[in-house]
C-alpha cells in the first residue's frame, strides 16, 4: 500500500481525538486533524483501521466498524524510537484504556506474511534457491516461453526445477560442443539409451568434461548440469565460446517425431552465474563483403563452426535451410544449401569489418552479426555450396589470421541420390582481415571425400607450423547405408601437405562420424559419434595423443592451467604471453611423421614455411607464422625459427635441416642446365658436319662439271679407301646422273671426243689402318653417299660428328 507523507508533524499534534484514513485519488495517505470530531458521513475504505495517538498522554485507539463483516485489523508503523503501541477504545462510555507496549496476535502474523511474500520471490533465482531460471519478478522478468510451459512441471505454487542431465547413456552424436579454461562443454545432440533406438534421439542435454584432472577412458569426470528450459532441442548446430559465455547458435530440431521449429534466438549461457539468456529477433550488420544490414538471422542447420577467443568472434558456415531450420518452410520446398560465412561478434569486443564496430568501438549486450557472403571467390561457380564440413583457425598469415574450411558436401538430384563433395585436394581459405576467400592447393597424399569429421589444431613449440588433425567423417550415399571411417589425417600448414597417421595394432575406435573433438595438453579428446548400425552401444570417450600419434586408455594432465598459473589457455610456454598461441597446445611436439615433410625437429624448426604448392594471391603468398623462440629449463636457446625467403617458384632457404624442396629444384635446375649445354653443342657440331657436307657436294659437282683434270673433293668413298689400302687402284667411279652407285661402282665422265674416260684415282695413303675410326669412316661414307647429316643423328652419336669435323 503506497503512503504519502503525513499532512500535519508529529511534533505539531496534542491533544488530539481522533485521526483517520482516507483514499483520495486512490492513495491512502494519514491525516490528523486536531480537536475535531470524527466525520462518519466521508467515503471510507471497506475495512478495519486503527488510529493511533502518538503524544503518549491522550494514547487511545478508536475502532469502528465499516462494514458487517469484521476483516483483520491494519497496523500502523513510524519510524521512531517511540514504541508502537494499541489500545481500544469503549464507544459507549468514551472511556480509553492506555496502549499496551506490544503487538496483538494478528499484526504479528500480517508481519510475517508480509515479509514472505517480499523476500521469497526476492530469493527466487539465488543460489540459496538454487533455480536457475529467469526472475519472476523485476527486470529480468518475462514471458514463459511455450517451450518453457511445456518443459517445467508445475505444482500448485511451485515452479518446478528440471533434472540434470543423465551422463548414463547407451550412444551420443551430433552434439554442439566448445573447450573454455579446461571445461568442454556439450549441448543437445542426439542421445539414446538402449540399442536400436531412431524415436526421441534429440535432446536438450547439458554436460561436463574435465580437462584439468586425470581420467582413464572407462570413468571419465564427466558432470551433468540441468537441463534448460529455453534453449531448444537440437543437433549440428554450434556452441560458440568466448572466456566466459557460450553461445548456442544454428542446429536442426527433432524429425522423429517431427519438431517445428520457433523464430529464431540466441541463447547465452553465462558461465559464471550458471545461467541461460535469451537474445530474441538478432539482425546482421552492414559490413564488408556483407550481403547487407539489418537482415534477420536465421538458424542454420549442419554447417560448419569455430570460435576465436582470442579476437571474440564465432564463425558459422555454409550449412542449409529447411522445415526442421526454420518456421514456415513447406516440406513442399526443396532444401537450400548455403555457400554463406555467418559472423558473431561477441559483446565487448570490435570489429573493423562491421561498419558499426569500427574505430575501436564495441558491441552491446546482444553483439553484432555479419552475413559474409561477397568475400573473394565466394560468390563465383568454383566456391560451391555444401554442409557437414569443418572449420579451423590458424594464427598468423594476415592480421587476424585465418580459417580453413576442410570436407563436406551435399546431396543432389531429383531423387536426392546424387552426393557431390567438397576437394580434400584443393582447400578454401578465409582471411578473417580482408573477409576474402582464396584456394590453396595441397601436396601429398589426401583423404577420401567425406562429411563430418572432427578437426582440432596444434601449434608447434616454435610456431613454425600448425598442425590440423582430422579425425572419422562418412560418405554420403546411399542414405542409411553410409560408410563411417576411422583414420587420423594431418593437414600441416603452411606446406599444406597431407600426413596420414598409421594407426596398425593400436586400439582404434570404431569407425565413427559426427564426434565431438577438443585438444587440450596435446592430447585429442573425442566424445561421441554416431557409430553405424552394428555396434549397439558405445563408450562415447576416446583419447589420442596428438604428439606421439597414438590412441590411448587414458587422459593425463600436464598443466592445470589454474590460478597459481597465467597459462589459463594451456599454450605452449613460448606462447603464453602471446593471445595469438593456440590453445590447448601445451605439451605438443611435431611428430616424426610431420618433421619427415616439413623439416625441423620436434620443437620445430620448420624449413618448409609456405605452401608447397606455391600461393599466387592472398595472405599465404605474402604471410608468413608467427614464430617464437623456444628454451629450455636452464635458458638456453632450443630452436628459433628464422623468417624464409620464397622465390616465385616456391622454393625456401632456411634453418635447423636438410632443405628437401631445394634439393629437388636443384637438382631440377642442374639438369635442365646440362640439357642446354648439350643441346647447344650438338648445335654447334651439327652445323660444323652441315657445312662440310656442302663443301663436299660443291667439289663433287665442279669435279663432274670441270674434266678429269678437275680436283675432286678430298674424300673418297669407302671402297674406294678400302682398295687403296689393298694396294688396288681398280675401283673407279661408275657413270650415273647421281654419281650413286653400289659398292663396286665406278664414276665415269665424257671426254671432249665423247668417249668415257676414267677419273684417276683419289689420293691414297691418307687413311687410317682398318678398324679405327670406324664412327668416322661411317659418317664420310654418309656424305660420299649424299646423305645430308640430321641434328638427331649428332644428338644420338655426337662423337662420330665430331671426328668427322675433326678431320677437316
Amino acid at each position: 500500500m503506497a503512503s504519502k507523507d503525513p499532512v500535519a508533524t508529529i511534533e505539531d499534534l496534542s491533544n488530539c481525538d481522533v485521526g483517520h484514513w482516507t483514499d483520495e485519488s486512490q492513495d491512502d495517505y494519514f491525516t490528523i486533524t486536531p480537536q475535531s470530531p470524527i466525520d462518519y458521513t466521508r467515503p471510507r475504505r471497506r475495512s478495519k483501521f486503527t488510529e493511533l495517538d502518538v503524544d503518549g498522554e491522550n494514547t487511545c485507539v478508536k475502532e469502528n466498524n465499516l462494514t458487517p463483516s469484521n476483516r483483520t485489523d491494519l497496523f500502523t508503523r513510524r519510524r521512531s524510537t517511540s514504541l508502537l503501541t494499541e489500545s481500544s477504545c469503549d464507544s459507549d462510555d468514551e472511556s480509553f484504556r492506555t496502549a499496551l507496549p506490544r503487538f496483538s496476535s494478528y499484526p504479528r502474523l500480517y508481519i510475517l506474511t508480509l515479509v514472505l511474500l517480499i523476500a521469497v520471490p526476492l530469493l527466487y533465482d539465488t543460489k540459496w534457491l538454487a533455480l536457475p531460471n529467469a526472475s519472476i519478478i523485476g527486470a529480468r522478468a518475462g514471458v514463459i516461453r511455450r517451450a518453457d510451459r511445456n518443459n517445467e512441471a508445475i505444482t500448485g505454487h511451485d515452479l518446478l526445477r528440471r533434472q540434470n542431465t543423465n551422463t548414463d547413456v547407451c550412444s551420443r552424436w551430433a552434439a554442439q560442443s566448445a573447450l573454455v579454461n579446461g571445461t568442454m562443454y556439450l549441448y543437445g545432440g542426439h542421445a539414446t539409451q538402449e540399442p536400436g533406438e531412431h524415436d526421441g534421439t534429440w535432446t536438450n542435454d547439458f554436460f561436463t568434461v574435465d580437462l584439468t584432472k586425470s581420467w582413464d577412458i572407462s570413468a571419465p569426470v564427466v558432470s551433468g548440469l540441468p537441463q534448460p528450459s529455453g534453449p531448444p532441442a537440437v543437433a549440428n548446430g554450434f556452441l560458440w565460446n568466448s572466456y566466459d559465455s557460450l553461445y548456442l547458435y544454428g542446429g536442426i530440431v527433432s524429425d522423429s517425431p517431427a519438431a517445428v521449429p520457433e523464430p529464431y534466438s540466441l541463447w547465452e549461457y553465462q558461465i559464471k552465474n550458471a545461467k541461460w539468456v535469451e537474445h530474441e529477433n538478432p539482425k546482421t550488420s552492414n559490413g564488408n563483403s556483407s550481403n547487407g544490414g539489418n537482415q534477420p538471422v536465421l538458424q542454420t542447420g549442419e554447417g560448419a563452426g569455430i570460435s576465436v577467443p582470442e579476437l571474440g568472434r564465432g564463425y558459422f558456415f555454409a550449412g542449409h535451410l529447411d522445415h526442421y531450420t526454420t518456421p514456415g518452410w513447406s516440406v513442399q520446398v526443396a532444401r537450400l544449401y548455403l555457400k554463406s560465412l555467418l559472423e558473431f561478434t561477441f559483446p565487448g569486443y570490435s570489429n573493423d569489418g562491421v561498419d558499426n564496430l569500427s574505430g575501436g568501438k564495441t558491441a552491446g549486450s546482444d553483439g553484432a552479426w555479419r552475413n559474409v557472403t561477397e568475400g573473394g571467390i565466394q560468390d563465383t561457380a568454383k566456391f560451391p555450396s555444401r554442409a557437414d564440413g569443418a572449420l579451423v583457425f590458424v594464427p598468423g598469415f594476415g592480421a587476424d589470421g585465418i580459417l580453413l574450411s576442410i570436407a563436406g558436401g551435399l546431396v543432389t538430384g531429383p531423387g536426392q541420390n546424387e552426393s557431390s563433395f567438397s576437394q580434400m585436394n584443393v582447400i578454401d581459405v578465409y582471411d578473417i582481415a580482408t573477409s576474402t576467400w582464396y584456394k590453396q592447393a595441397t601436396t601429398g597424399k589426401y583423404p577420401s571425400l567425406r562429411v563430418n569429421p572432427c578437426a582440432v589444431a596444434a601449434s608447434a613449440p616454435d610456431g613454425s607450423s600448425t598442425n590440423v588433425y582430422v579425425y572419422g567423417g562418412q560418405n554420403l550415399l546411399p542414405y542409411g547405408q553410409q560408410i563411417q571411417y576411422d583414420e587420423m589425417w594431418i593437414l600441416t600448414v603452411p606446406s599444406f601437405t597431407w600426413v596420414q597417421v598409421d594407426t596398425d595394432g593400436q586400439s582404434v575406435p570404431p569407425a565413427r562420424v559426427g564426434a565431438s573433438c577438443s585438444i587440450w595438453n596435446g592430447q585429442i579428446v573425442v566424445v561421441g559419434g554416431y557409430t553405424g548400425p552394428d555396434l549397439s552401444c558405445d563408450s562415447g570417450f576416446y583419447v589420442f595423443s596428438a604428439t606421439d600419434l597414438k590412441w590411448q586408455n587414458n587422459y593425463n594432465v600436464l598443466s592445470d592451467g589454474g590460478a597459481d598459473t597465467k597459462n589459463t589457455q594451456n599454450q605452449q610456454i613460448s606462447q603464453q604471453d602471446d593471445p595469438h598461441g593456440l590453445s590447448g597446445s601445451y605439451g605438443y611436439q611435431v611428430p616424426g611423421a610431420v618433421q619427415s615433410v616439413i623439416g625441423g625437429n620436434a620443437n620445430g624448426g620448420a624449413t618448409i614455411t609456405a605452401p608447397a604448392q606455391a600461393a599466387t594471391q592472398g595472405p599465404l603468398a605474402t604471410g608468413k607464422p608467427i614464430t617464437y623462440t623456444v628454451t629450455n629449463s636452464n635458458g638456453a636457446v632450443v630452436t628459433q625459427t628464422g623468417t624464409s625467403s620464397v622465390t616465385a617458384g616456391g622454393s625456401q632457404n632456411g634453418k635447423g635441416g636438410p632443405n628437401i624442396g631445394a634439393i629437388v629444384a636443384g637438382v631440377v635446375a642442374g639438369f635442365f642446365a646440362v640439357l642446354a649445354a648439350y643441346l647447344g653443342f650438338c648445335a654447334w657440331v651439327y652445323r660444323r658436319q652441315l657445312a662440310l657436307y656442302k663443301n663436299h657436294v660443291a667439289m663433287s659437282q665442279r669435279a663432274l662439271a670441270g674434266g678429269p683434270n678437275e680436283k675432286t673433293s678430298f674424300i673418297p668413298s669407302s671402297t674406294e679407301g678400302s682398295s687403296a689400302r689393298n694396294g688396288k687402284t681398280s675401283s673407279s667411279l661408275a657413270g650415273g646422273s647421281s654419281g650413286i652407285g653400289g659398292a663396286s661402282t665406278k664414276l665415269t665422265q665424257s671426254n671432249s671426243n665423247g668417249q668415257d674416260g676414267d677419273v684417276p684415282p683419289l689420293p691414297t695413303g691418307v687413311w687410317p689402318p682398318v678398324g679405327r675410326n670406324s664412327t668416322a669412316n661411317s659418317s664420310i661414307e654418309d656424305l660420299m653417299m649424299g646423305q645430308e647429316p640430321s641434328f638427331v643423328g649428332v644428338l644420338l652419336n655426337p662423337r662420330r660428328s665430331l671426328r668427322v669435323i675433326n678431320r677437316d
